[in-house]
């Protein structure tokens, strides 16, 4: 009897490692994706203004929703910059002054949903403090500050 209860624990304990060692895996690779998540992005920075009445033509694909959300007779892109944004590291894109900058997080995906936090800050003071949700395939537009006659507004597009 003393020699079947051993086998029978030792069975035990495999089973347990086993079951263990399984869950573990299949926690791992669903994690894998979130942890190791990387999601490109376009950002434009465009300067919209009544100042005249340019469309830039490097704008077309998104010139009806800008006129649809906002009320600008001239809209001039200023920048565009691709970022590989991985989750939780913030990315900076500089303005042309060195005054400004947009800092992009990506704080969270899920399937064809990024969510990211932007911030303007200008000067050390923080004057833009949002989150967003991207979806995949799709330019969501962001009005940001104020800038000389204008506002710039952010067009972000997503690939992931």
């Amino acid at each position: 009897m003393a020699i079947r209860g051993a086998g029978e624990g030792a069975d035990y304990i495999v089973k347990r490692i086993a079951f263990l060692l399984t869950a573990f895996f299949i926690i791992s690779f669903f994690s894998l994706p979130t942890a190791f998540a990387q999601v490109q992005v376009r950002i434009r920075a465009i300067l919209a203004s009544n100042a005249g009445q340019e469309i830039d033509p490097s704008l077309r694909d998104v010139h009806k929703e800008l006129g649809s959300l906002f009320s600008f007779t001239s809209y001039r892109l200023v920048r565009d910059e691709s970022l590989n944004l991985s989750l939780n590291q913030p990315a900076k894109i500089i303005g042309r002054t060195g005054k400004a900058f947009l800092e992009a997080t990506l704080v969270g995906l899920h399937r064809n949903m990024a969510e990211l936090r932007l911030r303007v800050v200008r000067e050390g003071t923080e004057i833009l403090n949002t989150q967003v949700r991207l979806f995949s395939g799709r330019t969501i537009l962001v009005g940001g500050p104020r800038y000389g006659e204008g506002v710039v507004i952010y067009a972000i597009y997503g690939n992931f």
